[in-house]
């Protein structure tokens, strides 16, 4: 257990990527199975202890300090797990620290009743670090800078093994990964679990930006796209997905191979073909056209689907490419190849659940860029770019696939509230809420618009953290109220992707992927944008 929270608690504090990556790597290599793979499904959120819950750990404080003092430090500290392994009562002569796979397995095998019992024993154990990460360990959700994916990449590094290669076979492994670790370190072949219809790792594009951006090592002049060697379509705005249905077995993937099918049950019963796709999970309007992305995050994230969810926001898949068609893969085709029977597959398939992305005409650049920048539908982001020779390459392979997308929407906002953030910004007022004016009974307020969280760079994190504690004006729980008028306040220049109607927010409204452009030190608060900018976007978006 040590190693596995000293492994935790490097990640929190290590900034960089590659950095990340050798500290995964080398602790797969020093660390004994089976607590290796424990740790990698703790990381890659696969690991499942059902019995340890956050209400339960609160329930163990009680006793051991005093409510009121309790809540006040859990609202200043703003985690769960960092503030209940920093206020724990030492106990002298504790046991030894227990590996992982103890802690584990025991805790699986454990009744409800038995867990708190089980939990306190350890946290007495354990010093302040190694109850910190045992509490991440049981509630998931780590927040150490670490995807599945990157956990993914230590293991090939850690390996020699091509990344591909692991996550082919991911969904057919569970903790602790014994045949996979066997595998990586040449004990034994590539484990072949009996999956049908996996996930294949997908290809991604680069933004295209003007080589005029040399910081950008992306960069590429766009004056080398012509139609002789590229095509474009739509990128519309929902989630990438791959659909693969084989031997009557269908799978709905998102780009990072999260099986979504129980979220979708209309989609997965109208794939009665064999072969995968890959295309952009929408949701249809009555009149047949695109609906924002906001009717498809009221089926995102669900356990279970009602009848009336699969009624009002029908979803169903445009589809850009065909990884499998029938038996055959043909990744190794060319796109133009693949195109061609992407074509034949979707008229095979009689379904509404299923259309093809247009392609969009490549006459001059400068058209392709006024289409890029005012799309026939406001669900469109801009333009995917695609060589017609290109094989379909798992990763983002430089000069196959770009992405040029509309430029951002820009809005100055007024800071209105902030909370802590969490993980390494734990002590920092890091999450904002923003508002714009509007008139309310003769006067001028403020209504909230929006949420962002990055954006920033760490100097001005802590500009930004050191303004919202000397101007707090009241408290609700870890939120503070700071100091908003026409006189005083910071304004954010905030930058968002799009704008929907949304009833579960104050204004009305709800922005698509917000974030701090800059901070507008030098900007009055009395300046800061209306409601009514926002309405007449939403008029141009035709909403």
């Amino acid at each position: 257990m040590q190693a596995f929270a000293d492994l935790l608690d490097r990640l929190v504090l290590t900034p960089s990527r590659n950095g990340k990556l050798r500290l995964m790597a080398a602790y797969f290599a020093a660390a004994p199975d089976p607590d290796r793979g424990y740790a990698l499904g703790a990381i890659t959120g696969d690991l499942d202890i059902p019995n340890a819950k956050p209400a339960m750990i609160r329930g163990l404080m009680d006793g051991r300090m005093d409510a009121e003092l309790f809540a006040l430090s859990y609202d200043y500290v703003g985690d769960l797990a960092e503030t209940v392994s920093l206020v724990w009562p030492d106990t002298r002569g504790a046991n030894r620290t227990p590996p992982l796979s103890d802690i584990v397995e025991t805790l699986n095998e454990a009744t409800r009743a038995e867990t708190p019992r089980l939990v306190a024993g350890w946290l007495d154990g354990l010093d302040a670090t190694g109850r910190w990460a045992f509490l991440k360990l049981l509630t998931g959700g780590l927040r150490i800078g670490v995807s599945a994916r990157l956990a993914k990449l230590a293991l090939g590094e850690f390996g020699g093994k091509d990344v591909t290669e692991i996550e082919e076979i991911w969904h057919g492994l569970a903790p602790p990964y014994e045949s996979l670790f066997a595998w990586l370190e040449d004990r034994a072949e590539r484990p072949s679990p009996d999956i049908a219809a996996p996930f294949r790792p997908v290809m991604l594009a680069h933004p295209l930006v003007p080589k005029a951006d040399r910081d950008n090592p992306d960069a590429v002049d766009p004056a080398l796209i012509t139609a002789e060697a590229f095509a474009a379509e739509w990128k519309y705005d929902g989630i990438r997905v791959q659909a693969s249905a084989e031997h009557g077995t269908r799978r709905i993937y998102t780009r990072t191979g999260d099986d979504i099918s129980h979220a979708f049950p209309d989609v997965v019963a109208a794939m009665d073909y064999e072969g995968t796709l890959d295309g952009e999970l929408l949701v249809r309007n009555p009149d047949g056209t695109v609906a924002p992305f906001n009717a498809l995050q009221q089926r995102l994230n669900r356990k279970t689907v009602s009848k009336k969810q699969m009624e009002t926001h029908p979803a169903f898949i445009r589809a850009y490419d065909l990884l499998v068609d029938g038996k055959r893969d043909v990744r190794g085709l060319t796109f133009r190849e693949r195109r061609e029977r992407l074509e034949h597959f979707i008229l095979t398939v009689e379904s509404d659940r299923f259309d093809l992305s247009p392609l969009v005409p490549i006459t001059t650049l400068a058209k392709l860029d006024d289409a890029r920048l005012d799309p026939p539908a406001p669900e469109i982001e801009g333009v995917m770019l695609k060589r017609w020779d290109s094989a379909y390459l798992a990763g983002r392979p430089k000069g196959l696939w770009y992405k040029w997308k509309r430029d951002p929407y820009l809005v100055d906002a007024v800071l209105m509230y902030a909370q802590r953030g969490h993980g390494k910004r734990s002590s920092f007022y890091s999450d904002f809420t923003f508002g714009v004016w509007r008139e309310k009974d003769g006067a001028d307020e403020l209504t909230p618009v929006g949420k962002a969280y990055f954006g920033f760079t760490d100097e001005e994190l802590k500009q930004l953290d050191a303004f919202v504690r000397a101007n707090t004006i009241d408290r609700f729980g870890p939120v503070r109220s700071v100091t908003a008028n026409k006189e005083t306040g910071v304004v954010l220049e905030v930058a968002f992707e799009g704008l929907q109607r949304s009833p579960r927010h104050k204004s009305g409204l709800a922005m698509r992927f917000p974030r701090i452009n800059r901070i507008r030190w030098d900007k009055p608060t009395a300046e800061a944008d209306r409601i009514e900018t926002l309405e007449a976007l939403l008029a141009e978006q035709g909403q």
